[in-house]
């Protein structure tokens, strides 16, 4: 449920970008990381980086659209999340703090988020997304200027980035607890 709940603006935002205007669809996953932090607030958990950060991102690009350039290609909107969700990312761990770290420790034992593995598995963990947003990234910039390709090969780059996040974001504590016996579920679980 938790990993839904983190992908969750993207998904819808992705979904009405091919249905509606870029403007819609940034707004709309602005919207739904609001309803994900309220929903954490309400569980009485801690306000995410990657949520608030995702937030202001989405609602940024849709100010931009709707006041100085409603003309922006939907590929440039694109890439423009992708390069703000890398930011976001890299920048957590530039921060020393992994962004996977507060679900991590929202959904582990004590114990657990104490071990010296734990900070080095969230490292891990971010680090894998941060280049599943580099390849999305790196997709949309050549999709950009090359615009005789298919649109489906960015969609082909970002499922595979995102999809190998996800797994890796499962697989990682396992390999980890088999490995050095950290205790399981060093990270919210991926359903």
């Amino acid at each position: 449920m938790t990993i839904f709940l983190i992908l969750a603006p993207y998904g819808v935002y992705t979904f009405l970008m091919f249905m509606t205007s870029a403007m819609v669809a940034v707004f709309a996953g602005s919207v739904i990381c609001l309803a994900t932090i309220a929903i954490d607030v309400a569980r009485g958990r801690s306000v995410k980086v990657l949520a608030a950060g995702s937030a202001i991102l989405f609602a940024g690009i849709g100010l931009y659209l709707a006041f100085f350039d409603p003309t922006l290609s939907p590929l440039a909107v694109k890439l423009s999340v992708d390069i703000g969700i890398f930011v976001i990312s890299l920048g957590s761990m530039l921060a020393r703090r992994p962004f996977t770290l507060q679900y991590g420790i929202e959904n582990v034992p004590a114990e657990t988020a104490a071990m010296p593995g734990f900070l080095t598995a969230n490292y891990m963990i971010t680090a894998a997304w941060t280049v599943a947003a580099l390849l999305m990234m790196a997709a949309n910039i050549v999709l950009l200027y090359f615009p005789g390709l298919p649109v489906w090969s960015g969609l082909a780059v970002a499922f595979a980035a995102r999809n190998s996040a996800i797994y890796f974001t499962k697989w990682y504590p396992e390999y980890r607890q088999i490995k050095y016996g950290a205790p399981a579920g060093a990270l919210p679980e991926a359903k």
